[in-house]
């Protein structure tokens, strides 16, 4: 027989502790994603405005 105990509360337990982490986690990590969204917006404006200069 396999050794595998699918424990529900033990599930629980894990995926709670997996979600405290990740709000831990995006609290202090905020900091660099905000730079590549206004990153990549400014590549986006970059890009839309050479379409418009040789489209002309």
């Amino acid at each position: 027989m396999s050794e595998y105990q699918n424990e529900p509360s033990g599930d629980t337990e894990q995926f709670r502790a997996f979600a405290r982490g990740g709000e831990a986690e995006s609290a202090a990590g905020g900091g660099p994603n905000i730079g590549l969204i206004l990153g990549g917006a400014a590549v986006v404006i970059v890009l839309i405005a050479l379409v418009a200069v040789f489209a002309l």
